[in-house]
């Protein structure tokens, strides 16, 4: 996945979820974050961040803030839209007979239903932008459709459907996801009903520059 346009700026400050406050070659602009998640451990005053201009008429900013570095020096990127995006890439790759994104399933959307021969898959995609000590972690906020999704993965399998669970790990280096715990307890336990139940979990590693984010084979 590729953005067509990057600008490098410097965070200042996140006065609410969806906004940011940047210094464009010393021009104070607000942009728009493409993560709703906390990223308290990445939009750091001072930290480089990366923005691109998707040119959408009448939009109130002109950029979206997509990619920052951590002050460890690794680039995250950070956009919620690109793990399904680099998923989409990656699945045209593989031998399935036939993808369809945004599955209605139950009372659900999942993100992939596939097919290959007579087996049917369900994909539900999580983008992974929290690390420490190299060990990814999700969520970084309490997420109630990531526990419904996770919930009706594991009632697909009893119905004889092969679940995934699929990390996209937004940084290099980082090779494993677990649940976080602390912020939602409640994804940890469903995580663990799912994987008890055959839902696999899949972790892929990723290759992030500023204007790229790639699945690694």
């Amino acid at each position: 996945m590729k953005y067509d346009n990057i600008k490098k700026a410097i965070f200042l400050r996140r006065p609410n979820r969806f906004i940011a406050e940047v210094d464009i070659n010393g021009r104070r602009e607000i942009v728009h974050v493409k993560n709703t998640g906390r990223c308290k451990e990445l939009l750091i005053p001072g930290c480089e961040v990366w923005l691109t201009a998707p040119g959408t008429p009448d939009r109130k900013t002109t950029y979206d803030l997509v990619a920052v570095r951590k002050d460890t020096g690794v680039l995250f990127n950070i956009d919620s839209q690109a793990p399904n995006k680099v998923v989409k890439e990656w699945l045209d790759r593989q031998d399935y007979d036939r993808i369809v994104p945004e599955y209605k399933y139950g009372d659900s959307r999942i993100d992939f239903y596939m097919e290959r021969g007579e087996e049917r898959y369900l994909m539900e995609v999580k983008g992974c932008t929290l690390e420490l000590n190299g060990i990814g972690y999700f969520p970084d906020a309490p997420t109630e459709r990531g526990v419904k999704h996770l919930r009706e993965l594991t009632v697909a399998v009893k119905k004889g459907y092969k679940a995934m669970l699929a990390f996209v790990i937004q940084m290099d280096g980082v090779a494993e996801v677990r649940a976080n715990v602390v912020t939602h307890a409640e994804f940890g336990t469903a995580l663990d009903e799912a994987k008890a139940a055959g839902v696999e979990v899949l972790f892929l590693q990723c290759h992030v520059e500023p204007n790229t984010l790639v699945i690694i084979e």
